[in-house]
């Protein structure tokens, strides 16, 4: 997140962002806070909000601690920032969209919060890419890639990489790639 911090398009928009409250808000420790964005619960607005700030030339990285969060907001990303591409009106709209599949070690977030949509989202979106984020290090790599795409991109995290979790103990999360 610092790498993408360096770039002067880039703000960072959803809840756990500015104040703590997620597993990804240890992952925005050093990105400045001019660049942080908290944002209240309300997913669909969120990215309908990151998608105006694209059509502005930023590149919002729009943040979803979960896929079960993210369902919220398949109205904005399939019906919008998915098509406004193919509406042949010469809008791009870029962003970069982070969404986690938690670990259920050491503690289970329980079914309403454990979810990989991976899969499903790459059947209903013709023009954002979905990656999944399976080893660490897939991430930097990701992200750059992600940067400099003509398109908008979901990059798929585990949270299970975000720090050890005991061996032998098996993570629930589907990995797929």
């Amino acid at each position: 997140m610092r790498w993408l911090a360096n770039d002067p398009r880039t703000i960072f928009v959803g809840q756990g962002v500015g104040c703590a409250g997620t597993t990804m808000t240890d992952t925005l420790a050093e990105v400045p806070k001019d660049k942080l964005l908290e944002f209240p619960v309300a997913e669909d607005f969120q990215l309908g909000f990151c998608t105006g700030l694209a059509l502005e030339g930023r590149l919002p990285i729009c943040i979803f601690p979960r896929w079960n969060f993210m369902l919220l907001a398949a109205n904005q990303l399939v019906n919008h920032l998915d098509r406004i591409p193919i509406y042949g009106n010469g809008y791009n709209p870029r962003v970069i969209i982070r969404v986690a599949v938690p670990s259920v070690h050491p503690f289970d977030p329980g079914p309403q919060h454990d979810d990989d949509f991976t899969e499903a989202f790459r059947g209903m979106l013709r023009r954002v890419q979905v990656r999944a984020l399976n080893t660490p290090e897939a991430i930097l790599p990701a992200y750059q890639w992600a940067a400099e795409a003509a398109h908008s991109t979901i990059l798929v995290e585990r949270t299970a990489l975000y720090g050890a979790i005991p061996s032998g103990v098996p993570d629930r999360a589907k990995v797929t790639d």
